[in-house]
């Protein structure tokens, strides 16, 4: 058993598919996010933070784990943690921590138990939203995420109208403020904060749905972007090249984007993200009011970034280029420790776990092998990431590999000098000038594959849930019923 950790507070708000200079503290002129950008100067900035993974529950699963995706074996939408997998909201629960989830987690089962003592969710993708208490919610008062089902329900996706596709999913919320994903979870952490006792220890994880496609801010949020007034983002191109769009056509179709397109979905897509820094500050207020702010560790990420034009492509399924593999990382320590500070080390999201046990005083579980974001004696050279089993990102501060490694064609990498090709257009992969370069980045593949232990995805739809009593049942007698209220309601709206 753990030690008792420190009476520290814990707050993780954490959102999904975040560009990472899509925040004002990263140099955005554009984008409005006060109160985030106040956090990041009560904290530490991190300028080359990665995540391990560009997709959900492989990403968050490695946040809550210390684990490479290779490691735990994570590698879809639709897995669950081995048992013997240890996580840091589960080590937090045993040395005495009330610990809470709300909004999106993206497991399996939905109410998985990973050390989470509560769970108030709101899902997105796959089964979770017919058990989740969100979308009860929206039955009860009798509305419908009309927007989110047209786009992440292929039954629904495949009879969207042609204004759908032609906007990326950019649209104005069908749902009015109060009904939105947004202001459900905020009030669910606001309402969770709200409760936190003086001489007790808490965490709160707090999940996001947005940024995440569909791009539908509610209006009065949607309203603060005008989008024949948005720059895109450096990193566009003309067109997609022809190894990207070999890679991935695009969930919309990527030959087909345009600038105007692209300026409406950056528009939608700041104003998700301003509606997210709204009830950040609503609960940093709070916890202010509260006088728990000083000794709270306060973390702000997410699970990967998205690509918002670069490369004449948007969302994240395509290689791990900068604005897909970076997201934002702002922690925020108890006792103003290391204040205004902005770190440019080689930052993976698997450090978060060692990073928030060592700092309430508990060791990191076995096989955490994440860094302590506090300690900067040893910087990280060479940070890895996946895209997916075969496909590995090794990355300096000035070069990048992308590659497969057992694909004995050697002609088929990626190779750029990110000091002279921020943008990633030039591929030096075959280029001799840069063998001993690209040579190295392999070796770092090797190493790491070596040193790390490969996993299967592991799925049990039947794993252990919390024992509360807004867990639907296990044999899912309840997603009938829900499905059909929904498909009533969307036939309705249509």
């Amino acid at each position: 058993m753990q030690n008792k950790a420190k009476q520290l507070n814990i707050l993780l708000i954490h959102t999904d598919q975040h560009r990472m200079d899509c925040l004002g503290a990263y140099g955005n002129n554009q984008i409005k996010t006060p109160n985030i950008d106040t956090l990041a100067s009560d904290g530490v900035l991190f300028n080359n933070s990665f995540c391990c993974y560009p997709i959900c529950t492989p990403s968050r699963y490695s946040f809550i784990t210390g684990l490479y995706v290779r490691e735990h074996g994570g590698y879809s939408n639709h897995c669950t943690l081995r048992p013997e997998v240890n996580t840091f909201p589960a080590l937090l629960k045993e040395s005495g921590y009330k610990t809470k989830a709300v909004g999106k987690m993206h497991f399996t089962p939905t109410y998985f138990d990973v050390g989470f003592e509560e769970m108030e969710l709101a899902e997105q993708n796959g089964p979770g939203r017919w058990d989740d208490d969100y979308h009860r919610y929206l039955r009860d008062k009798d509305q419908v995420d009309h927007n989110d089902l047209e786009d992440q329900v292929a039954e629904y996706r495949e009879k969207a109208p042609r204004s759908y596709f032609e906007s990326c999913g950019s649209k104005v919320s069908n749902l009015p403020d109060k009904h939105h994903s947004t202001t459900w979870i905020g009030d669910r952490a606001i309402e969770s904060i709200d409760k936190w006792e003086i001489n007790q220890s808490n965490l709160l994880m707090v999940g996001f749905i947005k940024p995440h496609h569909p791009f539908d801010p509610p209006k009065e949020w949607a309203e603060m972007y005008d989008p024949d007034e948005i720059e895109i983002l450096p990193g566009w191109t003309d067109e997609c090249p022809e190894h990207d769009l070999a890679k991935h056509k695009g969930y919309f179709p990527s030959n087909h984007l345009t600038e105007s397109t692209v300026k409406q979905v950056t528009a939608r897509y700041y104003a998700t993200i301003t509606h997210i820094d709204h009830h950040v500050g609503r609960m940093i207020k709070l916890l202010k009011q509260k006088k728990l702010y000083d000794d709270t560790l306060i973390i702000f990420t997410s699970d990967h970034g998205e690509y918002l034009g670069f490369h004449h492509m948007i969302l994240k399924s395509n290689y791990l280029y900068d604005p897909l593999a970076k997201v934002p990382l702002i922690i925020k320590y108890p006792g103003n420790m290391n204040k205004g500070e902005v770190c440019n080390n080689l930052v993976n999201n698997i450090d978060l776990a060692p990073t928030i046990l060592k700092t309430v005083g508990l060791k990191p579980g076995n096989k955490m092998n994440g860094l302590d974001l506090t300690d900067n004696t040893a910087p990280r050279q060479i940070l890895i990431s996946e895209n997916n089993p075969r496909t590995i990102m090794a990355r300096t501060h000035t070069m990048k590999l992308i590659a497969e490694p057992g694909n004995k064609n050697h002609s088929n990498g990626l190779l750029f000098h990110l000091e002279e090709d921020p943008f990633e257009v030039n591929n030096l992969y075959n280029h001799p000038a840069y063998e001993e370069e690209r040579s190295q980045l392999m070796a770092a593949i090797e190493s790491w594959q070596k040193d790390t232990f490969p996993q299967e995805t592991y799925l049990n739809q039947e794993a252990p849930q919390i024992n509360q009593p807004n867990v639907p049942p296990l044999d899912l007698s309840h997603r009938k019923d829900t499905e059909k209220y929904f498909a009533k309601k969307m036939q309705s709206v249509s």
